[in-house]
Formats: C-alpha cells, sequence, structure tokens
C-alpha cells in the first residue's frame, strides 16, 4: 500500500514498454570456439619459442586478461584466453609493462574500464602478481620529461618497481640507419630480465610494444645474447577478408591512432597469399628486417604475418554471428567517438572515420535495437530515455520522471522483469525515495534531486534485507551483464561507471542532459 499518493504518482517513472524477443530479437549465439583456440594458440606459441635461443620476446596485443573487445566481436571468445595460456609458461616467463609517457600526460582513459593508463598499470600488476605471474619491470617509451610521467616514474620506484625509459626517434619508422644504431635504440634504457620468454604487454594499444622489443633486440645482439620476437595480437584478424566486420570492427576500435587495416604486401610477394595486417606493422617490418639480418645474418620472417602466432580466425565457428556482433561493436564505437568529441577527448576526425567503416559495413544506428526503442520513446515523451535489450532479445524502456533518472528507472524496470516481479509492485518504499532525494540536494548541495543508478542500486539492496521481491530482483544483477543500453541523453560519470560495473554495452545520443528538444 502507498501512504503518499503524489510520490506513487511520480514513481511512474518506473514505468515501462517491454517488447518480447520473439518480436525483437534472439537468443544470444555462439560465434566462436574457445577451447579449440585455447589448443591451437598454446601449440603456435609453443613452436614459436622453440624457434630460438636465449631469449624470445613475446609482444601480446590488446588486452591480457580482460579482452572486452574480442569477446564482444568474437560471441563465445573468453576475455581471459590469452591469461589462461600464459599462465601454462609461468615458470618460464616474465613480463614487461609498456605505457606511452604521452598518455600519461593527457590522462588517456581505458574505455571499457573507465580508468586511465597509469592506474591501469598498476591494476595490471597487481592481478598478474595476484596469479603468481613475475612482473619484471615497466617502460616508459616516448619518454621526454612529461610531468605527469616523471610523477608516475617516481610512484613506482617508491614501491621498488623498476622502470626504463625509452625516447622518440627522429624520422620513425623511416629512418632506419638512425633507428638501428646508438643514436636510436643504443639511447633507449636497456631492460634487464632475467627469464627466457619476456611477455612485453601495455594498458592499451599505441604503447610502443613492438618499438621495446625491437630496442631489446638491439641492445641483446650488442651483448651477445641471441634474441627471438614474435608477435600474439588477436586483430585485424590475418586470415579473413580485409573488410571483414570482425577487421572493420578493429579500425573502429583505434580511429583515435589511426590504425589502418591493410593487405599484407610482403607477405603476399614472398608466397603470393593475400593476407591482413595493419599499417604501424606493415611500417615497421623494414626495421625489424634490418635489426634481424644485423643478428642473424637473415630475418626468419618474410612478412608481419609471419611474426604473428594469431588462431583466432581458425576458431570462428559462425560467420554470421561474428558479423552482426562486429556490427553492433561498430555502432557502439561510433557512440563513444561522438561523444567522447563533446567531452573534448576525442576529434571529429575520429568520428568520421567511424562513419566510413559503418559506410563500408552497411550499416546505420538504426540496425542497434535500443537505439530505435529509446530514441521512439523520446519522440512521444519529450523526456530523456532508456531502453535495454536483454539476452533473449526483450526490450525494455524507462523514462525520466522527477524521482528518478531514465538509466536509474531501467534498471529497475529490467530488474523486476527478470526476476518475475510484478511491474506494479514497488522495489523500494517511495517514502525511502524522499529522504534520499533531500540528503542530495539539502545536506550535500547536489542539483539534481533524482536518484543515479548506484543510488537506486544501494536503496534496493536495503529494501532486500526484508522485502523478498527486492532481494528476488537484486539477484538478477548478473542477467544485466552483456546486455544492451541506450540513453537518449548523455550520462553522468557516476552512471556510465556503473553500467561498466554491470559489464552493460552502453551507448547514448550525443545530447547533454537539458540540451534535448
Amino acid at each position: 500500500m502507498c501512504y503518499n499518493k503524489t510520490v506513487c504518482k511520480k514513481i511512474g517513472a518506473f514505468y515501462s514498454e517491454t517488447r518480447r524477443g520473439s518480436e525483437w530479437g534472439k537468443k544470444v549465439k555462439i560465434g566462436f570456439d574457445n577451447e579449440k583456440y585455447l589448443k591451437m594458440q598454446s601449440e603456435h606459441i609453443e613452436e614459436r619459442i622453440g624457434k630460438f635461443g636465449d631469449k624470445l620476446y613475446l609482444e601480446f596485443g590488446g588486452k591480457l586478461f580482460d579482452d572486452y573487445h574480442a569477446s564482444r566481436v568474437l560471441p563465445g571468445f573468453e576475455p581471459d584466453s590469452k591469461l589462461r595460456m600464459l599462465m601454462k609458461l609461468s615458470d618460464r616467463a616474465e613480463i614487461v609493462i609498456v605505457i606511452n609517457a604521452a598518455d600519461i600526460e593527457k590522462n588517456k582513459i581505458r574505455g571499457d574500464l573507465g580508468i586511465s593508463y597509469d592506474e591501469d598499470v598498476q591494476r595490471l600488476m597487481d592481478e598478474f602478481r595476484g596469479r603468481g605471474l613475475y612482473v619484471g619491470s615497466v617502460v616508459l617509451t616516448h619518454y621526454a620529461g612529461q610531468i605527469r610521467a616523471v610523477s608516475f616514474k617516481e610512484r613506482l620506484e617508491k614501491k621498488n618497481v623498476r622502470v626504463y625509459l625509452h625516447y622518440a626517434i627522429e624520422d620513425y619508422p623511416s629512418n632506419i640507419p638512425l633507428i638501428v644504431s646508438d643514436d636510436g635504440y643504443g639511447k633507449n634504457e636497456y631492460i634487464e630480465t632475467t627469464r627466457p620468454l619476456v611477455v612485453v604487454t601495455a594498458p592499451g594499444p599505441g604503447s610502443g610494444k613492438m618499438a621495446t622489443c625491437l630496442s631489446q633486440l638491439y641492445h641483446d645482439n650488442k651483448r651477445g645474447i641471441k634474441a627471438g620476437y614474435a608477435k600474439y595480437e588477436t586483430f585485424p584478424i590475418w586470415n579473413i577478408p580485409l573488410k571483414h566486420p570482425i577487421n572493420l570492427a578493429y579500425e573502429a576500435a583505434t580511429a583515435d591512432l589511426n590504425d589502418i587495416n591493410m593487405i599484407d604486401p610482403f607477405h603476399l610477394e614472398a608466397y603470393g597469399e593475400t593476407t591482413v595486417n595493419y599499417n604501424r606493422d606493415i611500417e615497421i617490418f623494414p626495421v625489424l628486417n634490418a635489426i634481424f639480418e644485423g643478428i642473424y645474418g637473415e630475418n626468419p620472417y618474410k612478412s608481419p604475418t609471419d611474426m604473428g602466432v594469431n588462431m583466432a580466425g581458425n576458431c570462428i565457428v559462425d560467420d554470421e554471428v561474428c558479423r552482426e556482433a562486429s556490427h553492433m561493436e561498430i555502432i557502439r564505437r561510433y557512440y563513444t567517438a561522438m561523444n567522447d568529441v563533446i567531452r573534448g577527448k576525442a576529434r571529429e576526425t575520429d568520428v568520421y572515420k567511424i562513419e566510413l567503416l559503418m559506410k563500408q559495413a552497411k550499416i546505420t544506428t538504426q540496425d542497434r535495437k535500443v537505439t530505435v526503442a529509446a530514441g521512439e520513446r523520446e519522440q512521444r515523451l519529450s523526456v530523456p530515455t532508456a531502453a535495454i535489450e536483454l539476452s533473449d532479445g526483450t526490450i525494455i524502456t524507462s523514462k525520466t520522471s522527477d524521482l528518478l533518472g531514465a538509466s536509474a528507472a531501467l534498471l529497475l524496470n529490467a530488474l523486476k522483469y527478470l526476476g518475475g516481479v510484478d511491474h506494479d509492485t514497488h522495489l523500494i518504499s517511495p517514502e525511502a525515495i524522499g529522504p534520499i532525494q533531500e540528503l542530495k540536494t539539502k545536506y550535500l548541495g547536489g542539483k539534481n534531486p533524482r536518484l543515479h543508478t548506484d543510488e537506486v542500486l544501494i536503496a534496493l539492496s536495503v529494501s532486500a534485507l526484508n522485502d523478498p521481491n527486492a532481494r528476488r530482483a537484486l539477484e538478477q544483477l548478473p542477467r544485466l551483464k552483456r546486455c544492451q543500453v541506450h540513453t537518449s541523453v548523455m550520462l553522468s560519470e557516476v552512471d556510465i561507471k556503473t553500467f561498466k560495473k554491470l559489464g552493460v554495452d552502453l551507448t547514448s545520443e550525443p545530447i547533454l542532459k537539458g540540451k534535448s528538444k
């Protein structure tokens, strides 16, 4: 029973429109065989290690144990697959983490986790060590005395972490004589390592992993150490078409780096086989070739593709499922770039590039079901709205009210549906919302009285102590993982972080609150 009719009327924000999966979508399908991948990938890495003598530098591209991009575009791929393989080699391996000093200076954020690259370095160290892996050192690339980079270096060294400095080289990578000299790689500090397998990883792309490996080969050669190099990077996938949606999604993910997928000309010339690589690997290959010729007299690799050990393309079991998943990823990246432009975190050229990729993939934002659902309701009501697509394809929507923001209401609506709780049932006592709003505005100086997603979840957890319906709804939170959400306006950082923690794939229209028509 509701004792406050005014508040109960305002609770109308909880109201949603629900469209069943039979109409709007279908259950998630698997497009990638992860067990086959683990077996094939492990065998190829072991084989590559055996080809070299004293030491192998293995560049790990992408995310090592939380590769959510791969899990989104390759449904069935487990985010920790690379780590699981590395664990088998833990007694012979040490990890070197590389971070671009320029990324520290501009406070670059890891989009999937919402933390800065320098924070992620510490997180990576803690995660690796927590799993019994040895982290040998951290390397700051493109170091030029940046203030934040200096501070970061000092913080690490106070924790007894060895930090090495690598510098930018003029005309890199075209000036090979300079690069392969004491004034090029020779200026970089030599990374002291103790184990035969050195895994070089980073918080994100563009950190300088390959250059770090090549620099080490140069220094090892001067010290009489026979070392080799191999590359373990999931994307682009070398043995699928250049314009396959999976590879286009990789370009969208690295739009800020201006990475471009290309046919590997060296591989084509050597073998007459068309394979896919990307511009940075192709550009750097002559450098790698020169270094290997200096060490061994010849290069064991005839192409950038040869350097890789990526077997992901052989483990796609449903191409159509992966194509559809990649289309959705491109659209999500488009919205992320649009939002980042408004926040001053991205360039408009990043958006233009993804728009071009969308045209190549023959998709638009209207192909994302939650985008359509949220937009249609926003047009009818002229207030901010939100929509979620559950794993069975059901679409649920919500709207903003005096009590709740659209995203907070959406969580309650979805949890009710998943928990089999009647839609008209109050999961949170209406009388409890008023005091929370008073706390926010009267005592904490907030201007927006509406509850954010984190505040709604806290209130729901309190209700769950005595209310079985609230408890049942709260227990559904894990089922939101990998669900799709779209909002008609940009969200606060609080709401964005809450959705990230829930594992929800979120997009928002590039419209600030209060700016919509």
